[in-house]
């Protein structure tokens, strides 16, 4: 697995930062944002490094599976799977990406409005 010794989520996934942890499978991890724009904000991060979504290739298919396999089963157990919820990614820094890891927000819990 590539991990970025100086990168916060990769700290996280090794358990060397704490984090609310929500769930897991082998090859991701979702837990809290701490700073939450909605009542569920969930950030769903592969345990390997990827530093963003202009990063992913072919190779990555399998993981990115479980990384959405995770986001449906925090969906569930947030009770947001019914109502709806947002996934997003950012990247840039024109889209407030403030961690070079790849992530992906699961936003909901209440009604989001139309995207600007």
């Amino acid at each position: 697995m590539a991990v970025d010794g100086n990168c916060l989520f990769c700290q996280i996934v090794a358990g060397k930062l704490p984090a609310e942890v929500v769930a897991e499978n082998e090859a991701a991890l979702a837990f809290r944002d701490i700073r939450p724009c909605a009542p569920t904000h969930v950030l769903v991060v592969p345990k390997n490094h990827i530093a963003n979504a202009l990063q992913i290739e072919a190779a990555h298919i399998p993981e990115l599976t479980k990384l959405f396999e995770l986001a449906q089963e925090v969906a569930r157990a947030e009770k947001v799977d019914q109502s709806g919820f947002r996934l997003v990614f950012n990247v840039g820094e024109d889209a407030a990406n403030s961690v070079a890891h790849l992530h992906m927000h699961l936003i909901g819990g209440h009604p989001l409005g139309a995207m600007a």
